[in-house]
């Protein structure tokens, strides 16, 4: 069993996001990306299905030409190796669900 908590210990960059792993248990991984108003994941895809919920603030998220605005509490659910990316319209907090196949790397690796 792992506790974590998604409200303590949040650190903001005023350079990018800032991704922190909250849970890597043997079957899933759940990950904490902090954001800034104005700062981006450039788009990108993953290699299994995710989710992706806003835990506080608004994020623009953006699916090929589509872009869509989530406001605090909703999620999106995107399957495996579709192209996406993120823009955070105030300070957001988001919660990335991956499957245990998934590296946390690549989450971070966006940023840079």
């Amino acid at each position: 069993m792992e506790i974590a908590s998604i409200f303590e210990n949040i650190t903001y960059s005023d350079k990018q996001p800032v991704v922190s792993v909250l849970i890597n248990s043997p079957d899933l991984k759940e990950v904490r990306i902090a954001f800034k108003a104005g700062q981006v994941m450039r788009e990108h895809k993953a290699g299994y299905p995710i989710v992706v919920a806003v835990v506080e603030g608004c994020i623009d998220f953006g699916v090929g030409q589509e872009h869509c605005v989530l406001q605090k509490g909703m999620l999106i659910a995107l399957a495996a190796n579709i192209l996406h990316d993120l823009e955070a319209r105030v300070d957001s907090i988001v919660r990335l669900s991956l499957n245990k196949a998934d590296a946390i790397e690549r989450a971070k690796n966006v940023m840079e």
